[in-house]
């Protein structure tokens, strides 16, 4: 179409089919219907996903933990900020952890996570590093209440009374070293008599390095006094399978002054050292038994006195099967009778 008639058309013929031509083209370029099922499944969607993204937010604050614990010397304290959190978990409240708990299980965490992000805290000594061992028996060796806490500070105690009462250039001094060097073997009360009234109680340790020292020291109103210590193989030149110690009589005799005349009842112990021969002993005082511990090669026989005696604690000693390898009965060097 050039903008001339077709050739044999007349007028309206010619109108009719321009008319016509042009809806055909019309219909052609006509858009097509809106897919609104499709835009309503993605405005769905989108919308789906907002709200997901704005939950997770949420959790991710309400896990920001609102209040701060620190523990320490016993005590626990929270921050001005608030209570402890609540947290999320799965969309359901967890139960509130107590600051014990958060420090279990933050310790636990710790526990499990790699180091090699940071280098590792310097160990801190612990608090015992310093304190002396503990018995072999403690239900048997410390006595009438008294705590290893208790005895471990009169052992420091005692050492310190060594030191503050050296004589200047005193060659007979030894230097007694810490309660870390010993092993507390005894504690128990102690009786005061007419030559050291009043009450308080006995410490006996002892250490095999640098060199070996028995040490017995008694503690009253929380001072150290009486100390006494000896060194050197406990044995000597005995031949015996069990060495009582020499100065063990101040633990089960009162004063020679009071003699006849005891402050009962009377707590009373005795030590010394035994042989690998020896496998279990036996100990009685004016007639009733007391207990003997076996500990890393010193004895502790202990007991408690109801009457007035005169004859030193009877001792005997037995291998494993049973033999009588031991009886100060018939020890020479042992003092049977009372002063």
């Amino acid at each position: 179409m050039s903008g001339q008639k077709q050739a044999g058309a007349t007028e309206p013929e010619f109108e009719a089919r321009v008319r016509a031509l042009l809806a055909g083209d019309a219909s052609l370029v006509r858009p097509s219907a809106v897919p609104y099922p499709e835009i309503r499944r993605r405005g769905v969607l989108e919308r789906r996903r907002r709200l997901a993204v704005g939950g997770a937010a949420l959790a991710a604050l309400a896990a920001v933990p609102v209040g701060a614990y620190a523990l320490g010397g016993g005590s626990t304290t929270t921050s001005p900020a608030g209570p402890s959190p609540t947290v999320l978990t799965s969309g359901r409240p967890a139960p509130t952890l107590s600051a014990s708990a958060s420090a279990s299980a933050s310790a636990s965490a710790s526990a499990s996570a790699p180091t090699s992000a940071s280098p590792p805290a310097p160990s801190t000594p612990s608090a015992t590093s310093t304190a002396p061992a503990r018995p072999a028996s403690p239900a048997h060796q410390l006595l009438d209440g008294i705590t290893f806490d208790q005895a471990a500070d009169g052992l420091g105690k005692c050492l310190d009374y060594n030191k503050a009462h050296r004589l200047p250039k005193d060659p007979a001094y030894i230097d007694l070293g810490r309660p870390a060097d010993y092993r507390i073997i005894l504690a128990m009360r102690s009786t005061g008599d007419s030559n050291a009234p009043g009450d308080g109680y006995f410490v006996v340790a002892v250490r095999q390095k640098p060199t070996p020292v028995r040490l017995i020291c008694t503690v009253k109103d929380g001072k150290a006094e009486g100390l006494n210590t000896s060194g050197g193989d406990p044995f000597g030149d005995a031949g015996t399978a069990v060495v009582p110690d020499i100065n063990s009589g101040k633990l089960y005799q009162q004063s020679v002054i009071d003699k006849g005349n005891w402050k009962l009842p009377f707590r009373w112990g005795i030590i010394g050292g035994y042989r690998a021969s020896v496998a279990t002993m036996t100990v009685s005082y004016g007639g009733d038994a007391g207990e003997v511990v076996l500990d890393h090669g010193w004895f502790v026989a202990t007991g408690t006195l109801h009457k007035q005696v005169t004859a030193a604690p009877h001792l005997k000693g037995y291998d494993a099967a049973g033999k009588l390898v031991y009886d100060s009965d018939h020890d020479a060097s042992y003092e049977k009778t009372l002063p």
